[in-house]
């Protein structure tokens, strides 16, 4: 009985077809970088004060002291969301009365922002916060719709492995890029926050879902040498390219509509690949469907301008692949041994952790010093160099060792940056990128950690268990760095510390690098962390 792999050995590991192929899927991913992201600009909090109507009766010296200072990040700046009393200061400046000489500013009664906000236009023209006032009582909004974006890349990631498994990873794919393009699409005409957060989630559970399609796809159709380099450099630094065009489009495009046009504009842009890439063989040979697995070895043979045997497929030698009835194993045999429970738990904490890490970075680029802009293709470029260091790694070193080094970098400087002074701003962005860069080599590094850490039988349901825990920490990570607003070291402290809380976890795990994957729970026994 030969497998798969034997039977198209004849295409070779790498010609034409596979670089084709290769490029293509990582090149779908593109778009997730972008969108998965974009919330960063979307919901961008420009400063803001309350706003004083024409209308109200008071001196040109009145109006300039209507709004009161507050201590903020170790400076004296102007309320946010509270004004003096408006009839109170038009009374005083009736009198003739002068603010600070005739009365003492903090005996005056304060209110809230009644006549709505007055927005800088410095960074951000327009934002679904200036647009919905998105502040003061209403702040937790704008957390909340990124929230929901990570709510549906939950749900999406539910639903993708099975339909994926039912309709083919083609399919799937190509729809989920629809999806994901058509409800951006529709988000631009947005009338309300509401509006525009549910149909985020629909793009989140898009997203997700093409990503995992484009994902399995590629790891079907190439081979065993080229598998690990489209896992980890394919599609990982392709994503990056996507989040480095966001703050290049976001630069130009101030407005949020436009910048939102513009961001799914480049959807349109895969639909041609549908007559380019081809569904899986090896799911179409799962459905029994061997002529159409035939026909597209046989068009890569010929792409790859090498000669097909006459009969590829003989389904007589792989119909065990539809027929053979294996045991079914179920999410309970994730904790059906001490070995296997521990492992599960450690793993959902990890991921959660790490997940929480990088989000929360990334979504906390508008709060550091500098230019916000600057700061997002920073945090973007540093991933290349995080995929790179992390695929090297994993090729030569020890995992646990590797990932907890990553996890204790990324921990110790985001911890460092409290003690780093006010004046110093180059070095406090300098140590959020190195935080990034750990937390970033350690989340490539964990899909392979992990699932060489799970046997076989139970190894899809244990990675997609970790997986799940990685999107509720996603879920968390908006309101990290909505602490930033309180408190700006705050997000650093507690993020710098669950990672190197995190880093110490891994130190407790088996070892995986160099030795056989387990195939069984039996197996299991023998490993010990």
């Amino acid at each position: 009985m030969r497998d798969y792999e034997e039977l198209t050995a004849f295409l070779g590991e790498w010609g034409r077809f596979q670089s084709l192929v290769f490029f293509l899927l990582s090149a779908s991913i593109i778009p997730n970088g972008f969108n998965g992201l974009s919330i960063v600009f979307l919901a961008g909090t420009p400063e803001h004060r309350c706003a004083v109507p024409p209308g109200a009766n008071l001196s040109e010296e009145w109006r300039n002291a209507s709004i009161p200072l507050e201590l903020r990040g170790g400076h004296t700046e102007p309320s946010r969301c509270r004004r003096y009393r408006l009839a109170v200061l038009s009374n005083l400046s009736a009198l003739g009365l002068r603010p600070g000489f005739d009365v003492q500013l903090a005996e005056l009664e304060q209110e809230p922002c009644l006549d709505g906000w007055v927005y800088s236009r410095d960074v951000y023209h327009s934002t679904i916060v200036t647009e919905w006032n998105l502040v003061c009582d209403d702040d937790w909004k704008g957390p909340m719709s990124t929230s929901l974006f990570f709510v549906g890349v939950l749900l999406g990631s539910f639903i993708s492995g099975q339909l994926s498994d039912k309709f083919g990873r083609k399919n799937v794919l190509f729809s989920t890029l629809a999806m994901q393009t058509i409800f951006s699409f529709v988000q631009i005409f947005s009338t309300s926050w509401e509006m525009f957060s549910v149909f985020f989630l629909l793009v989140g559970m898009g997203q997700i879902s093409n990503y995992v399609a484009a994902f399995v796809l590629g790891t079907e159709i190439l081979g065993k040498s080229i598998r690990l380099l489209f896992c980890t450099l394919g599609v990982c630094i392709f994503y990056a390219f996507g989040y480095m065009l966001l703050p290049l489009f976001a630069y130009f495009i101030r407005d949020w509509r436009m910048l939102l046009l513009a961001l799914t504009l480049p959807g349109l842009l895969f639909i041609p690949l549908w007559w380019i890439i081809p569904e899986s063989p090896r799911w179409l040979i799962s459905r029994g469907r061997f002529q159409e697995a035939e026909d597209i070895i046989r068009k890569a043979a010929k792409i790859n301008k090498v000669t097909a045997p006459e009969v590829i497929f003989d389904p007589s030698e792989l119909q065990d692949l539809s027929s053979q009835r294996q045991q079914t194993y179920t999410i309970l045999d994730l904790m059906r041994t001490r070995n296997i429970l521990t492992i599960t738990i450690m793993s959902v904490i990890l991921w959660m952790i790490i997940s929480v890490g990088y989000f929360g970075l990334s979504l906390d680029t508008p709060n550091l010093h500098g230019d916000v802009y600057v700061n997002c293709f920073l945090s973007a470029v540093i991933e290349v160099p995080a995929y790179v260091i992390s695929w090297l790694l994993l090729r030569n070193l020890p995992r646990r060792y590797s990932m907890a080094a990553a996890l204790f970098l990324g921990g110790c400087v985001l911890l460092f940056i409290q003690l780093v002074p006010s004046h110093v701003r180059a070095l406090s962005i300098l140590l959020v990128m190195l935080g990034k860069f750990g937390i970033t080599s350690a989340f490539a590094m964990v899909y392979v950690y992990t699932a060489e850490l799970y046997p076989t039988v139970v190894r899809n349901m244990g990675v997609g268990a970790s997986s799940m825990a990685s999107r509720l920490g996603s879920i968390l990570s908006p309101y990290f760095a909505y602490l930033g607003a309180y408190d700006r070291f705050l997000p650093y402290i507690l993020m710098g510390s669950l990672t190197v809380l995190s880093g110490i976890l891994t130190l407790f795990l088996p070892e995986s690098y160099g030795m056989p994957l387990p195939d069984t729970i039996e197996q299991m026994l023998l490993v010990k962390g």
